[in-house]
């Protein structure tokens, strides 16, 4: 089970907010909803965990989880598993797309069929879901990332706000929103607090979240810029891909800095032989779980609007943001429409990571 539960909860949820705060509305229980859960590609250890944890919550919430996806990272690969999810009757889904205007159609499909639908991890368009579950705001998840590289690049003994840093970003693909937006919002960070850095690709680097493509990807990182200082791999699968590049390349974390985004699982091994400092994420396991809930939660007939709060059993409560708040300009419906934000993300390091099983 994920760690930092908060326990003791009740055993149905509540909404307060359209109400009135303390105002408790009769509501529908989630027990017997099925929902698909989608990730962008099968096989990665963030999308598996998360699985994890939405299968050990869903039984004691009384909800069926079915794990429906590809071993190929794509929008037409992703259209096929919505189709089956739609012909499988279930009730809802929540997916984490990997081009959102590539799943646009199928997602209208299966609203259209009556199909609550939810996102997590990575976003739909707005108005082809209901409720986005978020590892955080792209300002949030940008500092992030520029915060672990500098404290790294520190531990070298480089001085990040003097020295010229030559980087550059390593990530899935330009169509995948959430990476998207955390790279923008570092680049702004990195203008703004450390304009000596340059950024020695013209364009992103993408794997396609291809654990082979990774490596061979980052091997070509490493080439074609022998005196690169760091990479940021804002990325579940081009983190541990790039970090297996540099090892082969006899590189350790004090002769180049990499880090970004993966489950502690898919990289202790690299951080115990010393090829990195630092990476971080959020607990996926409670994404994942919160993710399903919410969408069986409104599949269920309850409805929720921006302000309100859904206490979630075993989890905590959560409150129902505007989707602004992680796509600048987008707007908001009225019901059943708008962003769940994870509390709380954590930076790994050798001295923590053992504390995390996920």
């Amino acid at each position: 089970m994920a760690k930092k539960i908060i326990a003791g909860l009740l055993a149905s949820a509540m909404v307060v907010g359209t109400m009135g705060v303390g105002v408790q509305a009769e509501e529908a229980s989630v027990e017997g909803m099925t929902v698909a859960f989608i990730p962008k590609v099968t096989g990665n250890a963030f999308f598996e965990s998360a699985n994890d944890g939405a299968q050990a919550y869903a039984e004691e919430w009384g909800i069926t989880v079915e794990y429906m996806g590809n071993s190929v990272a794509g929008a037409a690969e992703q259209v096929e598993v919505i189709n089956q999810a739609i012909n499988s009757g279930v009730d809802a889904i929540c997916i984490s797309t990997v081009d959102a205007a590539g799943v646009s159609d199928a997602l209208q499909e299966a609203m259209d069929m009556g199909i609550t639908v939810c996102t997590w991890d990575s976003d739909a368009n707005v108005e082809d879901r209901a409720l986005m579950v978020s590892q955080g705001t792209p300002e949030v998840l940008g500092q992030m990332l520029v915060d672990m590289s500098v404290d790294a690049l520190e531990k070298r003994g480089l001085d990040p706000e003097n020295d010229e840093i030559k980087y550059c970003w390593h990530y899935s693909q330009a169509t995948v929103t959430d990476q998207n937006s955390w790279q923008v919002a570092g680049e702004a960070i990195i203008a703004e607090n450390y304009p000596n850095w340059v950024n020695v690709a013209e364009d992103n680097y993408y794997s396609e979240q291809d654990s082979e493509k990774a490596v061979t990807v980052g091997a070509s990182i490493l080439s074609n810029h022998e005196d690169i200082d760091l990479i940021i791999c804002n990325d579940s699968t081009a983190l541990p891909g790039q970090l297996q590049a540099a090892q082969n390349a006899g590189l350790d974390r004090d002769s180049i800095t990499i880090t970004g985004f993966a489950s502690p699982n898919s990289i202790k091994e690299y951080c115990t032989a010393g090829i990195l400092y630092e990476w971080g994420l959020w607990d996926c396991q409670i994404q994942g779980a919160l993710g399903c809930y919410v969408a069986a939660y409104l599949a269920a007939g309850n409805e929720v609007a921006v302000g309100d709060t859904i206490s979630v059993p075993s989890i905590g409560d959560v409150t129902i943001e505007a989707n602004d708040c992680i796509s600048e300009g987008a707007e908001t419906g009225d019901t059943n429409n708008g962003v769940v934000l994870l509390p709380e993300r954590v930076v790994f390091t050798e001295d923590n990571m053992d504390e995390y099983d996920f």
